[in-house]
């Protein structure tokens, strides 16, 4: 009896060992996808223009990166705090941690390369090896083509200044060590001609990263259906909000004109349009409706005529609701 207790016992140890091996592995070997490329971005004047573009209203990297107003609808971007970052995504939104959005003006990238930051926008690895959580959505954007990743970067470059510390990210157990296994090698892919309006549109979609947000989320893991609605975020004032079914069914979109998906988003660029205050509506949302609405009709276009395609999903969402 001793002698099986005790081969119990260093069978135990092998695998308290193991599992200690593994954990020590993967916090200290991955991610793994490689060094970052060794490249110079050419700062061209429509590199500039295309990165402003796609950074303040396509890829919502600015929209991040900035402090947002969120005592007004859709949390318009305070004008001054450009990339500044310092946003919080945390425990109390329904994350597994506390993220924090870098300072991406040049006094916060001042020491990155643009390889670097290349690698972390299209891969989630930082300059010092680090994994970035998935609120910023590279796995998307290891999937654009590399010449827009390289106008952003262009563009960032160009911001002014701002010397803003923010604080550092930390994620719970067990998305300490699960968020080593996120990064992934990008797959970039060039992009498509705008005569295909359906794959263009996709290409847009993947960028502004709608399947992330419209599709609902448990434990880090999409459990659909695509682009059906419900992923909920939590707020500090009770509410939770649920995003909405963007596939052509009867509770989604199915029903909708291009002429009404457009003026949904261009109604917020109107010049008469007015942001309401919190106070006065009760309610809130995530989706940054002033800059969205900011995108050509041409790119509005295309991504209306890409949902238009996807597999209706009969799920009506309620939106706005209480906590438990």
């Amino acid at each position: 009896m001793k002698k099986l207790f005790r081969i119990l016992l260093i069978l135990l140890g092998i695998i308290i060992l193991g599992f200690a091996g593994l954990l020590l592995y993967i916090t200290q070997a991955l991610p793994n996808v490689g060094p970052a490329p060794d490249i110079k971005v050419e700062a061209t004047p429509e590199r500039i223009e295309r990165g402003h573009y796609l950074a303040n209203f396509v890829m919502g990297c600015v929209t991040c990166h900035s402090v947002r107003d969120w005592n007004t609808f859709a949390g318009p971007v305070v004008a001054g705090t450009e990339g500044q970052g310092g946003e919080l995504f945390d425990q109390k939104l329904g994350f597994p941690g506390i993220y924090s959005a870098k300072n991406i003006t040049p006094a916060g990238l001042k020491s990155w390369t643009d390889g670097e930051i290349f690698r972390a926008i299209t891969t989630g690895v930082n300059k010092d090896e680090k994994p970035l959580f998935p609120i910023m959505p590279h796995p998307n954007f290891g999937l654009l083509d590399s010449s827009d990743i390289l106008s952003v970067i262009a563009y960032v470059r160009t911001l002014p200044n701002i010397d803003h510390e923010v604080a550092k990210s930390s994620s719970d157990f067990p998305m300490n060590f699960i968020i080593h296994l996120i990064p992934q090698k990008a797959h970039l892919a060039p992009i498509p001609s705008k005569s295909n309006k359906v794959d263009y549109g996709k290409y847009l979609v993947t960028a502004a990263s709608c399947h992330t947000c419209h599709t609902k989320e448990e434990k880090g893991k999409f459990v659909g259906p695509d682009f059906g609605g419900g992923r909920e975020f939590y707020l500090n004032d009770g509410l939770i909000l649920r995003s909405a079914n963007i596939t052509p069914s009867k509770t989604g979109i199915g029903a909708w004109t291009e002429e009404m998906f457009l003026k949904k988003f261009k109604d917020f660029a109107d010049s008469n349009y007015v942001a309401p205050k919190i106070s006065e509506i009760g309610y809130q949302t995530l989706m940054p409706w002033t800059s969205f609405a900011q995108m050509t009709n041409e790119d509005l276009s295309s991504i209306y005529a890409y949902l238009k395609t996807l597999h209706p999903v009969d799920n009506f969402v309620l939106k706005v609701d209480k906590k438990g």
